[in-house]
Protein backbone atom coordinates (compact mmCIF):
# COMPACT_ATOMS: atom_id res chain seq x y z
CA UNK A 1 0.00 0.00 0.00
CA UNK A 2 1.50 3.30 -0.96
CA UNK A 3 1.91 5.29 2.19
CA UNK A 4 1.01 9.48 1.56
CA UNK A 5 2.40 11.91 3.39
CA UNK A 6 -0.41 13.77 5.40
CA UNK A 7 0.93 16.91 5.57
CA UNK A 8 0.59 17.16 1.67
CA UNK A 9 -3.30 14.67 0.97
CA UNK A 10 -6.02 16.07 -0.21
CA UNK A 11 -7.73 13.21 -2.04
CA UNK A 12 -6.57 9.78 -3.37
CA UNK A 13 -7.98 7.56 -5.94
CA UNK A 14 -8.58 3.64 -5.00
CA UNK A 15 -6.96 1.49 -7.66
CA UNK A 16 -8.97 -0.93 -9.22
CA UNK A 17 -8.61 -4.55 -8.05
CA UNK A 18 -7.52 -7.64 -10.21
CA UNK A 19 -9.27 -10.51 -9.17
CA UNK A 20 -5.86 -12.38 -10.07
CA UNK A 21 -4.62 -9.84 -8.30
CA UNK A 22 -5.17 -11.71 -5.15
CA UNK A 23 -3.51 -15.10 -5.93
CA UNK A 24 -0.88 -14.68 -3.44
CA UNK A 25 -3.54 -14.37 -0.84
CA UNK A 26 -5.02 -17.62 -2.17
CA UNK A 27 -1.92 -19.63 -1.88
CA UNK A 28 -0.96 -17.90 1.38
CA UNK A 29 -4.48 -19.63 2.64
CA UNK A 30 -3.71 -22.67 1.37
CA UNK A 31 -0.24 -23.09 3.04
CA UNK A 32 -1.66 -21.33 6.20
CA UNK A 33 -4.65 -23.87 6.13
CA UNK A 34 -2.93 -26.79 6.71
CA UNK A 35 -0.32 -25.39 9.08
CA UNK A 36 -0.19 -26.58 12.84
CA UNK A 37 -0.89 -24.04 15.61
CA UNK A 38 0.32 -25.11 19.25
CA UNK A 39 -0.45 -22.56 21.29
CA UNK A 40 2.33 -22.12 24.25
CA UNK A 41 2.39 -22.13 27.63
CA UNK A 42 2.72 -18.92 30.37
CA UNK A 43 5.77 -20.17 31.31
CA UNK A 44 6.64 -20.51 27.34
CA UNK A 45 5.82 -16.69 26.83
CA UNK A 46 7.03 -15.44 29.51
CA UNK A 47 10.61 -17.27 28.45
CA UNK A 48 10.24 -15.82 24.87
CA UNK A 49 9.67 -12.44 26.13
CA UNK A 50 13.18 -12.59 28.26
CA UNK A 51 15.25 -13.55 25.81
CA UNK A 52 13.84 -10.92 23.43
CA UNK A 53 14.88 -8.41 26.22
CA UNK A 54 11.01 -7.54 26.64
CA UNK A 55 9.94 -8.50 30.55
CA UNK A 56 8.67 -4.71 30.87
CA UNK A 57 6.92 -3.69 27.07
CA UNK A 58 6.50 -5.98 24.29
CA UNK A 59 7.61 -4.06 21.46
CA UNK A 60 8.50 -5.17 17.81
CA UNK A 61 11.33 -7.07 17.71
CA UNK A 62 12.69 -5.87 14.24
CA UNK A 63 12.16 -2.35 15.26
CA UNK A 64 11.19 -1.41 18.53
CA UNK A 65 7.74 0.46 17.49
CA UNK A 66 4.43 -0.50 19.19
CA UNK A 67 3.84 -4.76 18.86
CA UNK A 68 1.00 -4.98 16.53
CA UNK A 69 0.90 -8.63 16.13
CA UNK A 70 3.32 -12.00 16.27
CA UNK A 71 5.64 -12.69 13.35
CA UNK A 72 6.89 -15.56 12.01
CA UNK A 73 10.75 -15.50 12.52
CA UNK A 74 11.07 -18.53 9.54
CA UNK A 75 8.59 -18.17 7.31
CA UNK A 76 5.78 -20.84 6.82
CA UNK A 77 5.83 -19.65 2.80
CA UNK A 78 8.54 -20.15 0.01
CA UNK A 79 8.28 -19.80 -3.64
CA UNK A 80 3.76 -20.77 -3.17
CA UNK A 81 4.95 -23.60 -1.22
CA UNK A 82 4.68 -24.51 2.70
CA UNK A 83 8.43 -24.68 3.81
CA UNK A 84 7.55 -26.80 6.77
CA UNK A 85 7.84 -24.47 9.62
CA UNK A 86 4.40 -24.45 11.69
CA UNK A 87 3.05 -21.58 13.78
CA UNK A 88 4.85 -22.18 17.81
CA UNK A 89 5.93 -19.69 20.10
CA UNK A 90 9.88 -20.64 18.90
CA UNK A 91 9.39 -19.51 15.68
CA UNK A 92 6.86 -16.19 16.25
CA UNK A 93 8.13 -12.90 17.25
CA UNK A 94 6.70 -9.55 17.98
CA UNK A 95 6.37 -7.44 15.43
CA UNK A 96 4.49 -3.90 14.23
CA UNK A 97 2.13 -3.75 11.05
CA UNK A 98 5.06 -2.04 9.05
CA UNK A 99 8.20 -4.98 9.53
CA UNK A 100 5.33 -7.66 9.31
CA UNK A 101 4.58 -6.28 5.63
CA UNK A 102 7.27 -5.05 4.80
CA UNK A 103 9.71 -8.51 5.93
CA UNK A 104 7.39 -11.18 4.10
CA UNK A 105 8.51 -14.71 3.31
CA UNK A 106 12.18 -12.76 3.21
CA UNK A 107 14.98 -14.17 5.56
CA UNK A 108 14.71 -11.22 8.79
CA UNK A 109 18.31 -11.17 8.67
CA UNK A 110 19.12 -9.72 5.20
CA UNK A 111 15.72 -7.91 5.38
CA UNK A 112 17.21 -5.63 8.31
CA UNK A 113 19.77 -4.31 6.83
CA UNK A 114 18.21 -4.53 3.20
CA UNK A 115 16.90 -1.14 1.35
CA UNK A 116 13.19 -3.11 1.04
CA UNK A 117 10.76 -0.35 1.67
CA UNK A 118 9.94 -0.07 5.68
CA UNK A 119 12.68 -1.97 6.31
CA UNK A 120 14.74 -1.04 9.84
CA UNK A 121 17.81 0.06 7.53
CA UNK A 122 15.65 1.87 5.26
CA UNK A 123 13.59 3.78 8.65
CA UNK A 124 16.78 4.30 9.59
CA UNK A 125 15.88 2.50 13.12
CA UNK A 126 18.92 2.51 15.32
CA UNK A 127 20.30 -0.04 17.26
CA UNK A 128 20.30 -2.86 14.94
CA UNK A 129 22.90 -4.92 15.82
CA UNK A 130 21.74 -5.36 19.53
CA UNK A 131 18.21 -5.86 17.98
CA UNK A 132 19.76 -8.36 15.67
CA UNK A 133 21.92 -10.32 18.36
CA UNK A 134 18.44 -10.75 20.19
CA UNK A 135 16.69 -12.13 17.30
CA UNK A 136 19.64 -14.59 16.54
CA UNK A 137 19.37 -16.05 20.56
CA UNK A 138 15.65 -16.30 20.23
CA UNK A 139 16.17 -18.45 16.91
CA UNK A 140 18.61 -20.94 18.66
CA UNK A 141 16.54 -21.08 21.61
CA UNK A 142 14.70 -23.99 20.71
CA UNK A 143 14.98 -26.46 17.13
CA UNK A 144 11.74 -25.58 15.38
CA UNK A 145 9.40 -28.14 14.29
CA UNK A 146 10.34 -28.82 10.45
CA UNK A 147 7.20 -31.02 8.64
CA UNK A 148 7.20 -32.62 5.47
CA UNK A 149 3.63 -32.36 4.79
CA UNK A 150 3.64 -35.14 1.68
CA UNK A 151 5.27 -37.58 3.28
CA UNK A 152 2.74 -37.21 6.33
CA UNK A 153 -0.73 -37.20 4.45
CA UNK A 154 0.46 -38.99 1.72
CA UNK A 155 1.26 -37.99 -1.56
CA UNK A 156 -2.25 -38.59 -3.42
CA UNK A 157 -4.00 -36.51 -1.17
CA UNK A 158 -1.31 -33.97 -0.64
CA UNK A 159 -1.49 -33.52 -4.75
CA UNK A 160 -5.43 -33.38 -4.57
CA UNK A 161 -4.69 -29.99 -2.10
CA UNK A 162 -2.81 -28.34 -5.19
CA UNK A 163 -4.91 -29.60 -7.65
CA UNK A 164 -7.34 -27.93 -5.90
CA UNK A 165 -5.07 -24.47 -5.18
CA UNK A 166 -4.44 -24.91 -9.48
CA UNK A 167 -7.82 -24.78 -9.77
CA UNK A 168 -8.93 -22.29 -7.94
CA UNK A 169 -6.15 -19.86 -9.39
CA UNK A 170 -7.36 -20.55 -12.81
CA UNK A 171 -10.85 -19.78 -12.02
CA UNK A 172 -9.71 -16.31 -10.72
CA UNK A 173 -7.79 -16.10 -14.16
CA UNK A 174 -11.43 -17.44 -15.94
CA UNK A 175 -12.86 -14.49 -13.75
CA UNK A 176 -10.66 -11.68 -14.79
CA UNK A 177 -12.20 -12.45 -18.34
CA UNK A 178 -15.63 -11.91 -17.25
CA UNK A 179 -14.46 -8.88 -15.00
CA UNK A 180 -12.69 -6.87 -18.25
CA UNK A 181 -15.79 -7.23 -20.49
CA UNK A 182 -17.97 -6.11 -17.31
CA UNK A 183 -16.17 -3.06 -16.87
CA UNK A 184 -15.95 -2.76 -20.91
CA UNK A 185 -19.99 -2.47 -21.04
CA UNK A 186 -19.95 -0.01 -18.23
CA UNK A 187 -17.73 2.77 -19.47
CA UNK A 188 -19.06 2.54 -22.26
CA UNK A 189 -22.85 2.94 -20.84
CA UNK A 190 -21.88 6.01 -19.00
CA UNK A 191 -19.52 7.54 -21.81
CA UNK A 192 -22.29 9.87 -22.80
CA UNK A 193 -22.58 10.71 -19.16
CA UNK A 194 -19.28 12.01 -19.00
CA UNK A 195 -19.71 13.54 -22.65
CA UNK A 196 -19.69 17.33 -22.23
CA UNK A 197 -23.30 19.04 -23.00
CA UNK A 198 -22.82 21.82 -25.12
CA UNK A 199 -24.95 25.35 -24.95
CA UNK A 200 -27.53 25.79 -27.08
CA UNK A 201 -26.38 29.14 -28.09
CA UNK A 202 -22.99 27.77 -29.62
Amino acid sequence: MHVIDPAVFRFAMPKAVRISGRSSSITNAFVNGIIPVVPPTVEKVDEALRILGMEDKVVCAYCGDMASEWDHLRPLVIGKKPTGYISEIHNLVPACGKCNQSKGNKPWRTWMFSSARLSPQTRAVTGLEERVNRLAAYEEWESPTLIDFASVVGHELWDEHWQNHTAILQAMKDAEITVELIRSRIASSRAGERAPTLCPDA
